[in-house]
């Protein structure tokens, strides 16, 4: 799961700074998020250790009686010195078309890079499928770091990654079985409800 909307979505990349809260539109999104969750036998509840996460992970973790664990796995990208910048201003900078076209070249400036993105959300997703064989587990967290994941299930290059739509308050599921290639169930989606897509 994305984060519920925050006062800045849409505005600024504010990256890991703390203090970022779920504005009032983003706290229904949380909740509307624990409805959709219902028809789960969730058996964990892992995120972000940003606010803004882990707001969103609380009414579904209060739901289950199960704590919200931290994960620093699920974190946003380390958007180094660009944290904070209106995008209205980094769509202005040389480097911004990379960041679109080719992400897969592009490490921000003082933080991290695209690929290092990707391989920190994918191994922690690995890492949490195999404490938990079988269950199904809650992630929240943000946007880049699910569209990278998407990618990778998918067998999609990390340069065409910026063509996935990752939405506040949206779930996005996949299937990672022991054995098996992973399967991606569903993406950026803000309706249906998910009892169906596990099956005991």
């Amino acid at each position: 799961m994305r984060h519920g909307q925050t006062p800045t979505t849409g505005q600024v990349l504010p990256g890991r700074a703390p203090g970022l809260h779920l504005s009032g539109t983003g706290h229904v999104q949380a909740e509307r998020l624990a409805d959709r969750l219902a028809g789960l036998k969730l058996d964990a509840v892992h995120s972000s250790p940003l606010e803004r996460a882990r707001e969103t992970a609380t009414p579904t973790a209060d739901r289950w009686g199960l704590p919200v664990e931290a994960e620093a796995g699920l974190t946003e990208c380390d958007f180094g010195a660009w944290t904070g910048a209106a995008l209205s201003e980094l769509a202005q900078l040389p480097e911004w078309h990379a960041v679109q076209h080719t992400p897969s070249s592009f490490r921000f400036p003082g933080g991290e890079s695209f690929m290092e993105m990707q391989a920190r959300m994918v191994t922690t997703l690995e890492r949490l499928r195999s404490s938990h064989p079988g269950g199904a587990v809650a992630c929240f967290s943000h946007a880049d770091p699910i569209k990278a994941a998407v990618a990778h299930f998918l067998g999609t290059p990390l340069d065409l990654f910026q063509r996935i739509d990752i939405r506040p308050g949206s779930v996005t599921a996949v299937s990672l079985a022991e054995g098996r290639a992973p399967t991606v169930l569903m993406v950026n989606s803000t309706l249906e409800p998910l009892g169906g897509l596990w099956q005991p």
